[in-house]
């Protein structure tokens, strides 16, 4: 399992959702928090590039050996990729929730809407309040 923190480059949406942003398309994962509440990562039911995902909509889903969990979209867009490792191997989400365990790519349909995520001291502070 990879160690707690909350890359500075990132934002985070209050169902413990990042997204970074790279070369105008956005990259969609999940937090520290989440993989570590939800357990060993078994299976990942990703959408289809082309479909459409909606800021704070579902778009797949985490299975673990505890529960099976919704992810959801920080921000809305198409997708353009899927992780296809995480699909092959789910427990990359584990080992490097912000590196080689991201979930998919999103071409970024209102950029508008990262203004509404937390930046990562803000994040800090929700995750307190839990």
């Amino acid at each position: 399992m990879a160690e707690e923190s909350y890359p500075e480059d990132l934002r985070y949406h209050r169902e413990h959702d990042w997204v970074r942003v790279e070369d105008g398309e956005a990259v969609f994962g999940v937090t520290w928090y989440a993989q570590d509440n939800l357990g060993e990562v078994v299976y990942f039911d990703p959408p289809s590039p082309g479909a459409a995902v909606d800021a704070d909509g579902t778009y797949g889903e985490l299975e673990s050996v505890k529960a099976v969990s919704d992810i959801y979209a920080p921000i809305g867009g198409e997708v353009v990729a899927v992780n296809d490792a995480v699909v092959e191997r789910p427990e990359l989400v584990n080992e490097d929730p912000y590196g080689e365990g991201w979930l998919i790519r999103v071409k970024i349909s209102d950029p508008a809407e990262l203004d509404a995520l937390m930046q990562p001291a803000a994040y800090r502070d929700y995750l307190a309040g839990l």
